[in-house]
Order: C-alpha cells, then sequence, then structure tokens
C-alpha cells in the first residue's frame, strides 16, 4: 500500500488489550485510567479478519501490543492464529516482560518470532518506582526464557527523559551490549503539543518513512499516533477502514487529543 506521500504502509501495529498490570508514571494519569469495557475490546477472530485484510493489502509485519498483551488471556492462542496468515513476514510482541518467563515457550511455540522487552532502568528500587511497584528481577527473568525460547533478537525499549546520555539509559546501553540485545531509547512525548521525537536505534517517530498503521484495542485503525483521524473496522469493514487511513494518513503527526496509549498500541 502506498499512502498520498509514497510511503510504503507495511506495518500493523495491534493493541490486544488497554489492561496492564504496571502503573508506568509516564504512561498512567496520576488520577487513574478509565478502562473500556469488556465487550468493546476486539475478540481474537476479529483481530485475525483485520489482520488477514491487511495482509491482503499489503502488511508483512505485524506487532503484538497493549497495554500488556500477556495479560490477555489465551493469548498464545491468538499469535497461533495469526501464525497461520500467509504472507506475515515479521510477527512480533512488546511487552512489560513481568509475565515473559512464563509465556515465553508457548508465545515461540505458537510460532512468535521475537520481542521487544521494556527496561528503563538497571536499578531494581527505581525499576519498582518508575513502574509503581514493579519486580525487575521478573523481567530478567522474562528475557533470559525469551532468549531460551528462540525469541529472538531481543530489542529492550528505554524511556529517557532527555537522552540516552542518562545514567538509567547509560545502564540499560551496558546491559545491552553485554548480552547481544539491541536497544531503543525512547524519548517522553506530549501528545497535547504534538512534540515526539525519532527513537534513537529504531525508526518510530520518523514521519518521512513512516510504514505504520494502528489498531486499537476496541477496533479503531488509526494512520498516526498523534492524530485524532481513526476509522472503525466494525462499521467500515476491515478493508474499508484500512483503505481510508492509508488515504488520509497525515504527512506527520501533530498535537491531538490522544486517549490512553495503552488502547492504541503506541
Amino acid at each position: 500500500m502506498k499512502d498520498r506521500f509514497g510511503r510504503t504502509i507495511n506495518y500493523l501495529r495491534i493493541s490486544v488489550t488497554d489492561r496492564c498490570n504496571l502503573r508506568c508514571r509516564y504512561c498512567v494519569p496520576a488520577a487513574g485510567v478509565t478502562l473500556l469495557p469488556r465487550e468493546d475490546i476486539l475478540s481474537f477472530e476479529e483481530v485475525v479478519e483485520v489482520t488477514g485484510v491487511a495482509v491482503d493489502m499489503g502488511v508483512t509485519k505485524v506487532r503484538l501490543t497493549g497495554g500488556e498483551p500477556l495479560v490477555r488471556r489465551d493469548i498464545s492462542v491468538l499469535v497461533g492464529m495469526l501464525a497461520e496468515i500467509e504472507g506475515i513476514r515479521d510477527l512480533a510482541m512488546s511487552t512489560n516482560g513481568i509475565f515473559l518467563a512464563e509465556h515465553a515457550a508457548a508465545l515461540a511455540a505458537a510460532g512468535l518470532h521475537r520481542v521487544n522487552v521494556s527496561l528503563d532502568t538497571m536499578s531494581p528500587e527505581r525499576y519498582t518506582e518508575i513502574t509503581g511497584g514493579g519486580d525487575i528481577r521478573r523481567v530478567l527473568e522474562g528475557i533470559e526464557a525469551a532468549g531460551q525460547a528462540g525469541l529472538t533478537p531481543i530489542k529492550l525499549n528505554c524511556v529517557v527523559s532527555e537522552s540516552s546520555l542518562e545514567p538509567d539509559a547509560l545502564d540499560v546501553a551496558q546491559f545491552a551490549r553485554e548480552n547481544d540485545f539491541e536497544v531503543r531509547f525512547i524519548r517522553r512525548m506530549d501528545a497535547a503539543t504534538g512534540r515526539f521525537w525519532v527513537v534513537e536505534g529504531g525508526s518510530g517517530g520518523d514521519c518521512a518513512h513512516c510504514n505504520r498503521l494502528r489498531l486499537s484495542a476496541d477496533g479503531f485503525v488509526k494512520p498516526c499516533l498523534f492524530s485524532d483521524l481513526r476509522f472503525s473496522v466494525r462499521k467500515l469493514g476491515a478493508r474499508e477502514a484500512i483503505r481510508q487511513a492509508v488515504r488520509d494518513k497525515p504527512e506527520a503527526g501533530g498535537a491531538c487529543n490522544l486517549p490512553c496509549m495503552r488502547a492504541i498500541g503506541g
């Protein structure tokens, strides 16, 4: 698929849930979040239908996100269903890693190719502070299990305030080097002002070369994370929602009324 700016659109990020087991301070506002009604969340069959249409239209790369995708019951079943879609060359998942140790083998057996794991610090105390109570030991166990299961290359997603030269980021970078992991440094974004930056070590935020669509947990195709545009697969049908999203994909992101990132698959 080509958009009106000549960009090839071949990447679909799917939020399978807006639920998460952590309360990261840069993700969850102090007042908390309003969760989607469970009946609004796409079923596995709906996700597979939309993905199949997207692949038929040119998508080759699919990533499962959240919220935290591993809190979705029977997530390995969905992975298996998606893995059967001919034409997906890269089937990946972004996770905070807390539940990864117990799911890694099943995910690999179902057909998942690789994982990105969120890791913003190597300090157990700082990790607990940042995530609102998370245990970094479980994340490290999950990363080890992912490697043993063959979910590689393992990539680490590290959120930074300003740059990758911050102490926490430097520690994560050293951990990555020592274990032959890749690392992406993601600077905190501000949807209200439309402020975002290109991901260091990755391609996110590079509007001129953006190849992404997003499927929200409640069934909307978003052509751009930093845009209010969205198209309902339930009202329009998957093919038409995708077609309109590609047609109207903006040249660059801007200020928007971004709802909770956890429902979009940021």
